[in-house]
């Protein structure tokens, strides 16, 4: 089952590769939030999940939400819809474990290894290799790669928010706040910078149904799962397996070579977040 959350959570890189050809980023994300949001609140009615008490509480998660849905994969489909490829933009934003890991020593008191320093080093070289040996210098290229850093500091940002304020929420309830929170700001954004011009091509029906179901609703459904059967804590550990993973689907789907100067990268990003992950 963890295998199968990693697998699922991280086929988001392919969906919005398969589908932004036919769709503008924030548009895609606006209407497939927008739809998990619809279906997660009549989900959790249904069951009669518990919904926050206060408005603090319900603001939190809407911040959270907003940090790690709206932002993070705002940034991670804008940067591919700029021209970054699927295993350049998994590998980058792959660097949060061991991001958060820095980060949590002063924000959360954690004491930092050094092994973990050592995983740090070794991630930043692995991805300052991958990114330097696909750069071309284009505008078009230089904004992609912005944007997916973005997400990277975004969805570490939000990882930290949520280990400090959203540790009691419900799932259920929870996941439809932030993503009913998340569809409203990119909505606007597209409005205000996107033609929201939509081609229903059978790539974007297959993505958009393939992120919505999948990515979303079965993804959140399996951490529930284990989180009630006490081994959430399996998947950090498989979280460095995301690079060469989505690096394999991406050749197979879409002919993306990576270079051997990349695939060292690769090898030594998974090394440091390896050391991270399992340097407590």
């Amino acid at each position: 089952m963890p295998a199968l959350f990693v697998l699922f959570w991280n086929t988001g890189f392919i969906g919005a590769k398969l589908g932004l050809p036919h769709v503008e980023p924030f548009t895609f994300l606006a209407v497939r939030f927008a739809i998990v949001a619809a279906i997660l609140i009549a989900a959790a009615l249904v069951l009669r999940a518990p919904w926050p008490r206060t408005p603090i509480a319900w603001a939190r998660i809407a911040i959270s939400g907003l940090l790690v849905q709206a932002t993070y994969l705002g940034g991670v489909f804008a940067g591919i819809h700029y021209g970054v490829s699927a295993g350049e933009s998994a590998l980058i934003v792959s660097a949060q474990p061991f991001l958060t890991a820095v980060a949590a020593g002063p924000l959360l008191g954690k004491r930092i290894t050094r092994r973990q320093w050592l995983g740090f080093a070794l991630g930043v070289v692995g991805v300052t290799l991958v990114v330097w040996n696909k750069i071309d210098f284009s505008a078009d290229h230089l904004l992609g790669l912005l944007f997916t850093f973005i997400a990277l500091f975004d969805i570490t940002s939000g990882t930290l928010y949520q280990k400090r304020h959203g540790a009691d929420m419900d799932l259920r309830s929870g996941s439809a706040i932030q993503f009913a929170a998340s569809a409203v700001p990119l909505g606007l954004l597209a409005l205000a910078f996107e033609t929201m011009a939509i081609t229903w091509h059978a790539d974007l029906i297959f993505a958009m149904s393939w992120l919505v179901i999948v990515n979303s609703i079965i993804t959140i459904t399996l951490l529930f799962l284990l989180i009630r059967r006490g081994a959430a804590s399996k998947v950090a550990s498989l979280f460095y397996l995301v690079p060469p993973v989505v690096a394999i689907i991406a050749f197979a789907l879409f002919g993306e070579i990576l270079g051997p100067m990349a695939l060292a990268g690769m090898v030594l990003t998974v090394i440091g977040v390896a050391l991270v992950t399992r340097g407590g």
